[in-house]
């Protein structure tokens, strides 16, 4: 017998030896923060999610990126926007700007491993739901990213690994009215206004519309007979888009919840506990390492990400890192760095307001101005005006056990300066370690304008 026969026949024994492998969906919402039924919530609806949370995994320390480009590069490659050149929003939208060497699209880790792929728009009409497709990776990508965007393409393609992206909670909100104004809970940070009210209450009722279109989905995965064989990941991309939300490096900007549902036909993974909250410290960056090893792939040797679930469980992280740069025509750079209790933020350009011009912001938010309007008229309260302040402070610390809305800063606290050193020193390494691009300006040509549709 040739050696090539042998080998041939040792690759039919082998794959016919596999263990099967679970599919994988991903159900990605736009600009959604932690705001569920289960969570305490109120005039909102979200019995799908609340239903999915108690059949599987609610992780309440989930950290994304600050706004949706540099957030989707960075899960999915399993790595820092920083690190890749991916930190300047949509700054690498037409200039052909790639990856760095050994950094790929999950989805290319997937294809190796035997995975079909796919970023999902077409659902059966009777489902009633469509994906956006969208990807808004902040790098140029050569070929074919997924391998199809059709639901019918799934059941004969297993395993999988798909996603379906969800526009409801970005602005414009859209949704049906359902939310009372009048009883809405508004943060402390926002003026209780009628306005800011149904600014808020309109969120909501889109965070409603968007559990509707997920229970949708459920259903479908259900009567197509692939619910007992395919784990279902929701999360948010970024924070809620409101006034200190999206975009900054507070927890109303990158805290969203994760949902992981697992499958009945595979035993569940170490560290799963169906029906459970997961209070670990997990990124956004940890999606992808641990999504390949559930697909039994090994995690590639440069994915920062740390895998949070299985026999390749990596250590529990003591931090949460995060940075933002320029947001459309707004200059900025902070970084953050999180541990269990504690949020410290590094403004290094503190002589940009929080409130610096930008059109998009100023035309979508109704807050927005009317944060200016009752500034002026001295009608804030001190963490109100906080916002509106012709600088921002050098550095911010916020204990999250006793102040969870971020509004009374340590910093200058003598009782809390040890935490502060310590907490900056984690972040100046962290900056180092990675090598933060961040570190170097952008040059000025490189600057996007204002564009009415700019997001």
């Amino acid at each position: 017998m040739t050696m090539k026969i042998i080998i041939f026949l040792l690759g039919v024994v082998s794959s016919g030896l596999a263990a099967p492998r679970p599919n994988i969906l991903w159900l990605i919402a736009e600009d959604y923060g932690p705001h569920l039924g289960c969570l305490g919530t109120q005039e909102v609806w979200t019995p799908n999610l609340d239903r999915l949370a108690a059949e599987g995994v609610l992780y309440t320390r989930f950290f994304t990126g600050h706004v949706c480009s540099p957030s989707r590069s960075a899960f999915m490659t399993g790595m820092y926007a920083t690190s890749i050149g991916a930190h300047n929003h949509r700054s690498h939208r037409a200039d052909g700007y790639r990856l760095p060497d050994g950094v790929r699209v999950l989805t290319d880790w997937f294809r190796d491993t035997g995975y079909f792929t796919a970023n999902l728009r077409e659902l059966p009409e009777a489902c009633g739901v469509k994906g956006t497709g969208k990807t808004d990776w902040n790098f140029a990508y050569d070929g074919k990213a997924f391998d199809s965007d059709k639901w019918s393409d799934l059941k004969a393609h297993q395993p999988f690994y798909a996603q379906i992206n969800f526009s409801e909670t970005h602005r414009k909100f859209r949704g049906p009215k359902r939310a009372d104004p009048a009883r809405v809970e508004i943060p402390p940070y926002y003026p209780d206004h009628p306005i800011t009210r149904a600014d808020w209450a309109a969120y909501l009722d889109d965070v409603s519309e968007l559990d509707r279109k997920i229970g949708l989905v459920l259903q479908q995965l259900e009567k197509d007979g692939l619910a007992d064989n395919t784990v279902v990941v929701f999360f948010g991309d970024n924070g809620e888009a409101h006034v200190r939300g999206k975009q900054f490096c507070y927890d109303s900007s990158l805290h969203t919840p994760l949902i992981i549902r697992w499958p009945k036909q595979f035993p569940p993974p170490n560290h799963f506990r169906a029906g459970t909250r997961d209070e670990r410290l997990i990124s956004c960056i940890d999606l992808a390492p641990t999504m390949l090893a559930i697909a039994d792939a090994p995690k590639p040797p440069k994915m920062q990400g740390r895998v949070f679930l299985g026999d390749r469980c990596e250590p529990e992280r003591q931090y949460v890192f995060w940075g933002r740069d320029r947001c459309d025509e707004t200059v900025m750079r902070i970084r953050t760095v999180r541990d269990a209790r504690y949020r410290y933020i590094r403004n290094f350009t503190p002589e940009v307001p929080l409130l610096a011009p930008n059109a998009y912001k100023e035309r979508q938010y109704p807050v927005w101005n009317l944060l200016k309007e009752l500034y002026a008229q001295d009608k804030l309260t001190p963490a109100q005006a906080f916002l509106c302040q012709s600088r921002m402070l050098p550095e911010e610390l916020y204990d999250l056990e006793t102040d969870p809305h971020e509004i009374r800063n340590l910093a200058d606290s003598p009782e809390h300066k040890d935490i502060l050193k310590r907490l900056r020193l984690v972040l100046e390494n962290w900056i180092e370690e990675t090598d933060d691009q961040g570190c170097f300006p952008e040059p000025a040509s490189a600057r996007s304008e204002p564009k009415p549709k700019n997001k």
